[in-house]
């Protein structure tokens, strides 16, 4: 399932029209130089304010495809509408002003001496005066609960917050639309979950449109609205968490597994024959299951 949904061509050459499509993908392919077949055939939509994930096993594609809708690669196969433009029809400068992409390590992103530094080189070279600068500055570090550490040596904060600061950088520089790569690996568990409650807030109060590549599978039922899995390049299945998640030998094929809570409930239903209604995604469904099976007792 693609979950792409049929748009229609504009006269202007180049565009595409559609309703609060962000991002729409059609047909798109990616070959690396040495000859390895990255994405094949990929078809998506992303609309206004959603949260999305890239749900795959590592080597899937998932990095690949949010360097494409990013720009970073335009030698592929397919199409990909920005806003309804084709990406390559846009210079980089266009695609940054809306797009922000956020690397699955922080060190690769930040370079300034201070954590001021590093989130004011965006808005600067955006062309903002000193005073609209250091009011985007503050505002995004207190966005993603930095405040306080703008002299603060990048290299001296701890590996969440310099994810943070990734995130930061492209708050201050106004970014309608996050992509990131991987942002809680390498986090322990409050880590992961701080990361997400901030991207969640981004998402349901700033409007914030996010696509998240993971593979987490745990965090995807909590947090994310669309999911999309991929598998050697492909997109095996796309839709609601709980649409994409009701399939466990489809998972186990393309080596992931259903979410712990889910797994459980499963073999609880179909191997011990326990009469659940359906098989929840998280611990709160997953209790009013359980008191369902017991009050019918």
């Amino acid at each position: 399932m693609d979950d792409l949904k049929n748009g229609q061509r504009s006269a202007v050459s180049g565009q595409k029209t559609g309703k609060n499509i962000v991002f729409s993908v059609e047909r798109l392919s990616y070959k690396y130089p040495d000859g390895t077949h990255a994405l094949s055939g990929i078809n998506l939509e992303v609309t206004k304010g959603t949260f999305a994930g890239l749900l795959g096993a590592n080597g899937s594609g998932k990095t690949t495809l949010l360097r494409v809708m990013d720009g970073l690669m335009k030698t592929f196969d397919g199409s990909v509408f920005l806003e309804g433009v084709d990406i390559r029809k846009l210079t980089p400068r266009e695609i940054y002003k809306k797009v922000g992409l956020v690397f699955q390590n922080p060190d690769d992103q930040l370079f300034a001496p201070t954590l001021l530094d590093d989130v004011a080189f965006g808005p600067l070279n955006m062309g903002f005066n000193a005073k609209e600068v250091k009011s985007r500055v503050l505002n995004a570090l207190a966005e993603v609960e930095l405040s306080g550490l703008e002299k603060k040596s990048v290299h001296n904060l701890s590996f969440g917050q310099r994810k943070r600061a990734c995130i930061a950088g492209l708050l201050a520089m106004g970014h309608e639309i996050l992509l990131l790569d991987e942002p809680t690996a390498g986090l322990d568990p409050m880590g992961e979950y701080r990361m997400m409650k901030l991207l969640q807030k981004l998402n349901r109060e700033n409007g914030v449109t996010i696509v998240m590549a993971t593979h987490s599978v745990d965090l995807v039922p909590v947090f994310l609205d669309r999911l999309y899995i991929l598998s050697k390049g492909r997109i095996t299945r796309g839709g609601a968490p709980e649409e994409v998640f009701d399939a466990p030998e489809d998972m186990a094929n393309i080596k992931l597994r259903l979410p712990h809570i889910a797994e459980l409930i499963y073999k609880l239903k179909h191997e011990d024959k326990v009469n659940f209604d359906r098989v929840p995604l998280t611990i709160g469904e997953a209790r009013r299951e359980i008191l369902k099976v017991i009050e019918r007792r």
